[in-house]
This record gives C-alpha cells, sequence and structure tokens, in this order.
C-alpha cells in the first residue's frame, strides 16, 4: 500500500506525526492511520460548526461577549495545520454554523431561500478565510497572521458581492465586552483582531503547554493572549461621555406601525399620521411640564412613505405635527422623482421655513432596496418583485444644523459599514442618528443585533447616538455605549433625553481605514511567507 492512502488529507505532510520520529503519537498514527482518519475529520468538523454555533450565542440579545474568543480558540484548533482545502470545508462549517442562526430573521415574510442563499454566499467567504488561516497556521507566531486573515475575510464581506453584507462582524458582538474601547482606537477592524487574536493566542498556548514547550515559545504563545488586554486596558481613557460642545436635549419619536412584516408599508398614511401624532402628543406633554422641551426632534426611516414634495396631503401632516413642537424635526420619507430610481431620503423641516435640507441613504441594502439580476434571482422567488422600483444611492454625508447642533445621518443599514458612519463625523457631525425601519422583521433579533452596532459605533467615533425605529427597539447612546433611554419593540413612545456635543476625534476616526490596511498587509505577508516556503520546498525536494 502506498504511503500517500495512510496519510490524514486533511494534515500537511509538513504538521503529520512521523513514526520514524521515535513519538508515541507518531508510532499511533502509522500503526492504524485510517482509524486516525475517521476519528479525526467527523470531529473536526463537528467542532467546527460548534465553534460557528458558540460564536452566535455571544452576540446580542445575549450578553456572553466573551464566548467569542473561547468560539474562535475551537475554530483555532481545527484549522492549525490543516491542508488549504480542509481548511476551507471546516471554515464553511463554522460559517454555517455562525450565520444560519444570526440572520434566521432575513426570512421574516419571504421564506427560506432568500435566508439560505444569503447565508451559504457568506458561509462561502468565510470558507475561504478558513482557508487562508490554515495556510498561515504553519508559521511562527501564526495566531497573529491568522487573525491578520480573519480581518481580510471581513474585509472582504464588507465590500462584495453587491457592495458588501458586514452583518456578523465579530465587533458587532462586542458592545457589553471588555476589549470594547479598542473601537475607538482603530475602529471595528482591531476590535474584531483584538478578539481573535486572544482566541487563537489561547488555543496556541494550550497546545504548547500540552507538549512542554521551550519557554521562549510559551512566552510568545502568552504573549498573543496578553496583548490585546493589554491594548484593551490603554485604550480605556479614550473611552469619555463628557460634553465638550455643551448639550442639547433630543427626542427620537417612534411612531409604530399598522402590523409587522412586508406588508407594513401597505398603509403608508398610517405609519406617517402614527409618527405625526406623537410628536404632537409629545408638545402636548412638553407643554404640560412632564417632559423638557427638545431642541431636536428625529423621526425613523420610512416615517412617511409618502412624498411630501408631490403630496400635499402628506406636507401638510408634517408640517402641521412640526409646527407643535416647534423645533427642526428630521423626517425620514421616501421621495420618487418621475424618472430614475427611488430615494430613501432624511429630510431637516424646520418649523417657520419647512424643508430645508435632504439627506439620500448611501448605502443600498441589496435585495431588499434594490434587487441586481432581477431576472434571475425571479427564477428562484417572486418576491423580488416586491420591490417594483429600485432605490438609488446618495454620494454625500448628510449632517444636518439642527438648533446649532450638527446632527449626523446614518440610515439603517449604513450603521454596519465602517466608511458611512466616519464619514458622518469627519463632515461635523456632533452627534450620530440612525434612523432605522425595523417593522419588516418583526420580533427577531435583528432589531438587537443593530442596536448593539450602534452601540460600537458610538464608542469608535465618541459620539451620542439617537436611534430611531418605526417599531422599536428606539434608543438614546451615550458616546461610552451606555444606552440611556429604550423604548419597547410595537409601541408609540418618544423619548427625551439631554445629550452631550461632542467634536473631538477618536484615533479611530482620524486614521479611518488605516489599522485595516495595515492587519490586510499582515496577512498579505504572512500567506505571501507561506507560497515562498512551499516553492521552496518543492524546489529542495
Amino acid at each position: 500500500m502506498s504511503s500517500s492512502i495512510t496519510r490524514d488529507p486533511g494534515r500537511t505532510a509538513e504538521a503529520e506525526p512521523r513514526a520514524e520520529a521515535g513519538t508515541e503519537a507518531g508510532a499511533e498514527a502509522a500503526a492504524s492511520p485510517r482509524k486516525g482518519w475517521a476519528a479525526s475529520w467527523p470531529v473536526r468538523a463537528a467542532l467546527a460548526a460548534g465553534s460557528g454555533a458558540l460564536l452566535y450565542l455571544s452576540f446580542p440579545p445575549r450578553p456572553l461577549w466573551w464566548l467569542a474568543p473561547v468560539a474562535l480558540a475551537v475554530l483555532g484548533g481545527c484549522l492549525h495545520g490543516r491542508r488549504a482545502r480542509a481548511g476551507f470545508g471546516l471554515g464553511l462549517l463554522h460559517g454555517l454554523g455562525f450565520l444560519l442562526p444570526l440572520l434566521v430573521w432575513t426570512s421574516e415574510g419571504v421564506g427560506p431561500v432568500p435566508w439560505i442563499a444569503l447565508v451559504t454566499l457568506e458561509a462561502l467567504l468565510i470558507g475561504f478565510t478558513g482557508l487562508g488561516i490554515a495556510l498561515v497556521s504553519r508559521l511562527p507566531a501564526w495566531p497573529l497572521g491568522a487573525a491578520a486573515v480573519w480581518i481580510a475575510g471581513e474585509a472582504l464581506r464588507a465590500r462584495a458581492p453587491f457592495g458588501g453584507f458586514p452583518w456578523g462582524k465579530l465587533a458587532f458582538g462586542q458592545a457589553d465586552g471588555f476589549f470594547l474601547p479598542l473601537a475607538a482606537l482603530g475602529g471595528t477592524p482591531l476590535l474584531s483582531f483584538a478578539i481573535v487574536l486572544c482566541g487563537f493566542g489561547l488555543y496556541e498556548a494550550l497546545r504548547t503547554a500540552r507538549s512542554h514547550p521551550r519557554r521562549a515559545t510559551a512566552a510568545l504563545a502568552a504573549l498573543t493572549v496578553a496583548a490585546p488586554i493589554g491594548a484593551a486596558l490603554a485604550a480605556r481613557p479614550l473611552v469619555s461621555d463628557a460634553a465638550e460642545d455643551g448639550t442639547a436635549v433630543a427626542a427620537v419619536v417612534q411612531g409604530n406601525v399598522p402590523r409587522a412584516g412586508f406588508d407594513f408599508n401597505a398603509q403608508r398614511r398610517q405609519v406617517l399620521d402614527n409618527h405625526a401624532n406623537r410628536t404632537i402628543q409629545l408638545a402636548a406633554d412638553v407643554k404640560a411640564g412632564r417632559v423638557p422641551k427638545p431642541d431636536f426632534v428625529v423621526w425613523p426611516e420610512n416615517s412617511s412613505d409618502i412624498d411630501p414634495y408631490t403630496q400635499p396631503d402628506a406636507y401638510g401632516v408634517i408640517d402641521n405635527a412640526v409646527k407643535a413642537i416647534g423645533v427642526p424635526v428630521a423626517i425620514g420619507s421616501v421621495l420618487a422623482p418621475e424618472t430614475g430610481p427611488l430615494r430613501n431620503t432624511m429630510i431637516l423641516w424646520d418649523p417657520v421655513k419647512g424643508p430645508t435640507d435632504t439627506y439620500d441613504k448611501r448605502k443600498i441594502q441589496p435585495f431588499g432596496e434594490r434587487i441586481p439580476m432581477r431576472s434571475f434571482v425571479r427564477l428562484f422567488s417572486s418576491d423580488v418583485d416586491r420591490v417594483r422600483r429600485d432605490f438609488g444611492p446618495g454620494k454625500d454625508p448628510g449632517v444636518f444644523d439642527m438648533a446649532g447642533s450638527g446632527v449626523g445621518m446614518v440610515t439603517c443599514f449604513e450603521a454596519a459599514f465602517d466608511d458611512a458612519v466616519r464619514s458622518t463625523v469627519q463632515d461635523g457631525a456632533q452627534v450620530i442618528a440612525v434612523p432605522s425601519n425595523n417593522a419588516t422583521f418583526g420580533r427577531s433579533q435583528m432589531t438587537y443585533q443593530q442596536l448593539a452596532m450602534d452601540r460600537v459605533r458610538a464608542v469608535e467615533h465618541s459620539r451620542t447616538v439617537l436611534v430611531p425605529v418605526t417599531s422599536g427597539v428606539s434608543a438614546v447612546i451615550r458616546p461610552d455605549g451606555e444606552i440611556v433611554r429604550q423604548t419597547e419593540m410595537f409601541t408609540a413612545d418618544a423619548l427625551v433625553a439631554e445629550i452631550p456635543l461632542r467634536s473631538t476625534q477618536t484615533p479611530a476616526t482620524r486614521f479611518g481605514p488605516l489599522p485595516e490596511y495595515l492587519l490586510l498587509l499582515v496577512a498579505a505577508g504572512g500567506l505571501g511567507w507561506t507560497v515562498a516556503r512551499r516553492i521552496s520546498a518543492r524546489r529542495a525536494a
């Protein structure tokens, strides 16, 4: 029997135990190779999928952030020393175990086909990440290179295909976590990197301790765990909720919707009336002294799906509500020009001048607000025709001057994208508003996952984040990530809070994508080193 039949196809020749080395493990592997293959691969596959499920459990609404490094430690054990194709398969299984439960809300109202398709596509990208991690896992100090490869995978998923889908980025599960201050230092890429490095370092420390390593090897493994912890402690002074430019009293309105699901906007006028009436009620509460008068108010995305520029009735309803509260109000609307795509627009509405400024959403959700490859996708689901007319993206950040406060608009899905939030703060936002519409997804975990993103963004850019949502959960988040006001789901409500205004830029805001680019260079260096070693080994052979 040839030696190629007795080799574990998932482990590299370099990592194989060898009988001639005289070790007990090598002798056992040589004596019963088929038994070792059968025992290891089902277990590794189960562990890879289980690590994905464990990672899912670390995400909101559960405050189990500390499970993320544990999940990555398990994944690191699965991938260490594997061949490239095995790394791809194990990474794919990890992605499925993670994303199937995380993104189940995408099936609300449309069935399982879009959910399965999205999860499969994203899991394939995680599979390629696993492939890269397996390759660099043979290098010295491999946790560093492997963590950088993970960031490269997250960067790819945030950009492709169809503009990217960053949902499930590790940083977004750390709103309650110890490592959160790192977001202010290097943004979500550095925060994710710290989690992965800690997880892979934990596995390496356990592995080297078990094999009685040299002192230098053990110290290096311990350092990969200690470094992210030390960096998180060092970054804590960057987190502050102090008022630098005074304070403002802000209000967010949650008008609620007639019903959940994709058909909620079949009663568009009712949605508009709900938000107008809740604003008028807020004005009555102010007049009665029950709440302080706000300096400005923010309505949710799609709070008026009726274009007020073309529908005089809708214009009158909005104008009446804004005049009642007597302060500037940001209105979420859908504008329908005679030609071209629709616009998901926030309108700045002044109680005296009427509409004075607009912001068009720049990150348009594929298969939600626009349908790529419509004729092809229709073969699998007729639900694509629910989006009869695609939305088009805006071009520039939107910062509204609302009673002297710079309020930056980051509409719903945009909160998942680093550049969309960062550019708004760089454009002068003292406060970030994330008007959203989650009614489509019912009472699923989606709204809590998005709220956690908003908390991370608050710390990343040291800004108060206002989150008005049509059906909830609406919230007021201080610059340190703490939620100080929050609504229930599917209720009409209004939140009023005094918030700090801040203009200092964190290192994450100033450096922009630089930390991510540096980590991509580390990943490229590790992969390049691996390829060079392979070429050298083949030439030597």
